[in-house]
């Protein structure tokens, strides 16, 4: 009974990774991208996202709920799995210990950014717009601190991506699961690009 509780919420906590917090992701980091385009922009893109019909629902049941559950148990999977060199060989088990380690930081990282923006909109100290995030990341330790934080995020998104295609049946022999790394590392540079360069856009 254990065991299939926990197998069961293993694959929960895998197709929560991608679906939905995979592609809140994405999204979001397509709406901070508009920065390079200017203030306006980035505040149009912000503003349409806020006024979205049941955005607190949304938030809550599809991005906060399973965000922190996929976040909680992945702690738990980081500090009771181990590595396995006999099945996976020595690459992917370093991928698998980056894994653990970029999920921490990602952790970090996600909840200090929800305080700084959404919390603080919430309790009516700020507006999320253009002007806070200039303010945020022209302070030079928060840019790294940022930086850092958009890499791992990535990274742990585009290496979870090669995990779930494994747990879920969809890479299944070697040849595929080789393809499927180098698809998955193209999609971590390609959305670290957008990332970075959108933090680079609200530094003065």
């Amino acid at each position: 009974m254990a065991a299939n509780r926990e197998f069961f919420y293993r694959r929960l906590h895998s197709l929560l990774g991608v679906i939905p917090v995979g592609i809140f992701l994405i999204q979001h980091l397509v709406v901070n991208h508009f920065a390079t385009r200017g203030a306006e922009a980035f505040n149009d893109a912000a503003h349409f996202m806020e006024s979205l019909p049941f955005r607190v629902v949304l938030e809550l049941f599809v991005i906060f709920i399973p965000l922190y559950f996929h976040a909680i148990y992945g702690v738990y999977i980081a500090f009771t799995s181990k590595n396995n060199v006999s099945t996976y060989g020595y690459f992917r088990n370093w991928m698998f210990y980056l894994q653990r380690i970029s999920g921490i930081i990602t952790l970090i990282f996600v909840t200090w950014h929800v305080w700084q923006t959404r919390i603080q909109y919430a309790l009516g100290n700020v507006e999320v717009n253009y002007s806070l995030m200039e303010g945020i990341l022209n302070d030079p330790f928060m840019l790294w601190f940022y930086i850092i934080g958009v890499v791992s995020t990535t990274f742990h998104f585009a290496n979870g991506l090669w995990s779930f295609c494994v747990s879920w049946g969809i890479t299944l022999n070697p040849r595929s699961q080789r393809i499927a790394t180098y698809v998955t590392m193209a999609i971590f540079v390609a959305l670290s690009y957008v990332g970075i360069a959108a933090i680079f856009a609200f530094v003065s």
